[in-house]
């Protein structure tokens, strides 16, 4: 056990992720209830990191001992029912270095559980130990039965009992093997007990979090057997996919020497880590296969997960994720590799913004994927130059020659209307398609269509530009163009803040007032401060005022009539909500680092922005997934985590802020 480990509060709504670097994981809650589709303890990506699919659910495990069988498993089940009742018994559950918890079975007699994932290998290690001795000698040596439950099914989907599933085990040196169905992998336990088969179904497994999303939330899972071990010795049982049995049999001879073995490697890597932000931001940071990638495009090497448990990578996730992931923290060669792998995949100026999980060709719908790109671009040369490692002369070739096809197509003209106006600023937008990051579409019906001239896209443009214009001076006179119309044609003298969207539908002179966050990226979360510092102050504190909650940013004033207080309900009823009220947790570095700008650079200020507004946001490390910040929360107090627990981009600009805060100075 770490000592420097604490003890996490017992709330079934607070989450634990182990990644396996490859786009697989383990999750689950802290006390043991599975309340998503998305919790297991094998979940493997089969193209790395895509193509996910889920092997091993979960498990019930019960301890003999003097003819007593005391649970220390939960499962919630139909009608809404809780059993066994091993969640009764939980005295303490830590997250240091990794899962472990202690059920107590009676006085002086305690059993924990240590679960962790081995970094590049896709595999579940289990060991249970006997914390705390029987003082009678006359007790018998207490016996562990672990009942797995197997699913074999997409990542998304749901399971249900069938006669097509194959319960069947094939013996192995160290354990069994099952292959539930054609084309899935097959499921290898390795364990330093005794495996007896024992064919069931468990049927009605109820996901709280699935039902409360409004989507199917009853799954039935299959057992095939059960595994006794002794504890008068650690209990180990390790869950591996197949193609990875063999990076684990070669450190070993025996399950539990194998358990320890991988342990002790795993410890020392994630201690080598230092700080726990920078640990969990390595759970983003994915090894991407050459074959995996879809359509024409074939990349390798890494890339950024978007979020856990549901998403993939993702175009704009990936470059401002990567700016806090890796740049703040020093990870320059996975920077390096990422972004010289995404240039590989630009199209007519443009970067996907999504490759789908299985198959299909990948997705150019965005307008600011791109131009997120150009400024994670600028940040790793800048940083290269002047902290070093430099970065070498074809890698420098190659990113320069993305900026130029990136401003070259954008310039001229690219999908959905995307191009440099006479202005010098840039439109984009068709009906019927969502460009900007304020993106959901239900139907035919766009929520925030925002077509024209997005007020955070035109930062994101003039930055660029900029950028570009280290390289290409032809890009400097455009940049001096847009600007000035930036400045004339965004400030809303009435409201004291700037416009969100001026050419409102590509018509000249039409604006929209609506009070929203993307005007922070004039401010900070960029470069360069695009208006003068009266107005710049004046951005703030109305977004500081209407805005600001201790997750990050409202993404509608809540006096709009639109604005939505919860992100709730079944997928019709919250998705209009998404960008609508729904709290953002990765704006509040922007928020954070104009509130700095437009007070001045000094410690002062950097204590005051610490004390404000940085302490609540790690506050939230603890209240969703455990060392991480969700995807969104509501906008009305109490501000419930909603969405995914764990954002790469929210953990990203949490990190870049918090690294800002610390530097010398603070823009």
């Amino acid at each position: 056990m770490d000592p420097n480990s604490k003890s996490v509060a017992l709330n079934e709504s607070v989450e634990w992720l182990e990644p396996d670097g490859l786009g697989g994981y383990a999750s689950g809650t802290v006390v043991g209830l599975r309340t998503r589709r998305y919790h297991a303890l094998l979940l493997t990506a089969t193209t790395p990191p895509t193509g996910r699919v889920v092997l091993v659910n979960g498990f019930d495990a019960w301890v003999d001992l003097d003819g007593k069988r005391l649970a220390l498993s939960s499962q919630r089940y139909l009608p809404d029912v809780v059993s066994p009742d091993g969640r009764n018994r939980l005295q303490s559950f830590t997250d240091e270095p990794w899962p472990r918890w202690v059920w107590q079975l009676a006085p002086g007699i305690a059993v924990s559980l240590e679960l962790f994932v081995p970094h590049g290998v896709s595999a579940c290690v289990l060991s249970w130990t006997l914390v705390d001795s029987p003082s009678n000698s006359s007790s018998s040596v207490p016996k562990l039965v672990v009942r797995p439950f197997l699913s074999g099914r997409d990542y998304h989907g749901m399971h249900h009992q069938n006669t097509a599933f194959h319960f069947e085990a094939q013996s192995q040196p160290l354990g069994v093997t099952w292959k539930p169905y054609p084309g899935i992998p097959a499921i290898t336990a390795l364990t330093n007990g005794s495996y007896h088969a024992e064919p069931d179904w468990y049927r009605n497994f109820l996901y709280e979090q699935e039902r409360e999303r409004g989507l199917d939330f009853v799954e039935d899972l299959a057992s095939p057997g059960t595994f006794t071990m002794d504890l008068n010795q650690p209990a180990a049982l390790i869950f591996v996919a197949e193609g990875h049995v063999e990076a684990l049999t070669h450190v070993g001879s025996d399950a539990a020497t194998i358990a320890r073995s991988l342990a002790d490697s795993e410890r020392k890597r994630r201690a080598a880590f230092g700080h726990r932000l920078t640990r969990s931001a390595d759970a983003y940071i994915v090894h991407r296969d050459r074959d995996s990638a879809k359509g024409s495009i074939a990349r390798s090497g890494r890339t950024i997960i978007a979020g856990y448990p549901w998403f993939t990578d993702w175009g704009r996730d990936t470059f401002i994720a990567l700016r806090g992931l890796c740049l703040a923290d020093r990870r320059m060669q996975d920077a390096a590799e990422i972004l010289g792998d995404w240039a590989d995949t630009i199209s007519e100026g443009m970067l996907p913004n999504r490759f789908p999980d299985q198959g299909g060709t990948p997705e150019y719908n965005s307008v600011d994927a791109s131009l997120w790109y150009v400024v994670a671009v600028g940040d790793f040369l800048t940083r290269s130059q002047t902290e070093g490692p430099p970065a070498p002369a074809k890698l420098i070739q190659k990113l320069r020659a993305a900026v130029q096809a990136i401003l070259s197509g954008y310039f001229r003209g690219t999908r959905y209307g995307i191009r440099c106006d006479a202005d010098g600023l840039l439109q984009a937008g068709v009906p019927g398609v969502q460009l900007t990051w304020m993106d959901v579409k239900i139907g035919d019906w766009v929520v925030t269509p925002r077509i024209g001239k997005p007020v955070e896209v035109e930062a994101l443009w003039l930055a660029a530009l900029k950028i570009g214009g280290q390289f290409d001076s032809q890009w400097s006179a455009v940049y001096t163009r847009g600007m000035a119309s930036f400045r004339k044609r965004f400030w809303n003298e009435s409201h004291g803040c700037l416009y969100d969207v001026v050419d409102l539908n590509h018509q000249s002179g039409q604006v929209d007032e609506t009070v929203r966050p993307n005007q922070i990226f004039a401010v900070g979360g960029l470069p360069d401060t695009l208006i003068d510092a009266k107005q710049a102050r004046c951005v703030v504190d109305l977004v500081e005022q209407r805005l600001w909650t201790p997750l990050g940013l409202r993404t509608l004033d809540p006096a709009d009539p639109a604005y939505a207080p919860r992100y709730v309900g079944a997928p019709k009823e919250r998705d209009p909500a998404y960008h609508q009220g729904t709290v953002w947790p990765w704006l509040a570095g922007a928020f954070i680092e104009a509130w700095v700008r437009v007070r001045g650079d000094s410690p002062q200020v950097r204590t005051q922005a610490r004390t404000k507004f940085l302490q609540p946001l790690l506050e939230g490390l603890h209240v969703a997934g455990l060392g991480h910040l969700p995807e969104v929360a509501d906008g009305d107090a109490p501000h419930t985590p909603r969405g995914c627990p764990f954002q790469a981009w929210s953990l990203g600009e949490l990190i870049r802020v918090q690294r800002m805060l610390d530097s010398s100075k603070a823009g």
